[in-house]
């Protein structure tokens, strides 16, 4: 599987990003967290159809704090629980989430943030 985007390309389990080779899983998603920028960011988004906004960049920002202080990529609930927590209930709703990240918002999102895929998503 081959996408391009700029000077991005998604070549089975590295993602090329301005030169760098990244390791990723067979799903795309970074083997290091240190590998993630917001570079890397924009481009995985951009790769699955997703400009970022502001409110993406919260939710991301928020989901790689909640990975940092739990050391796991959350599922769905506990993802809506956290945000909901650290940004209030208008942003802590499956609905909020699925208009960013459409299908399953745990798992793009975890992707974009440079997360592992969390264990309990489809």
């Amino acid at each position: 599987m081959l996408r391009t985007h700029h000077d991005t390309k998604l070549v089975l389990n590295m993602l090329l990003a301005n030169g760098v080779r990244l390791e990723t899983d067979n799903d795309g998603y970074l083997q290091r967290f240190d590998d993630w920028s917001e570079a890397v960011a924009e481009m995985i988004a951009a790769s699955d159809r997703i400009i970022l906004s502001e409110a993406h960049w919260e939710i991301i920002r928020t989901l790689r704090i909640f990975y940092l202080r739990y050391e796991q990529s959350p599922a769905m609930r506990p993802l809506v629980k956290f945000i909901g927590q650290q940004l209030g209930a208008d942003k802590g709703n499956s609905i909020y989430l699925l208009k960013l990240f459409p299908g399953s918002p745990a798992k793009i999102a975890s992707k974009i943030a440079g997360l592992p895929r969390p264990e309990h998503c489809l």
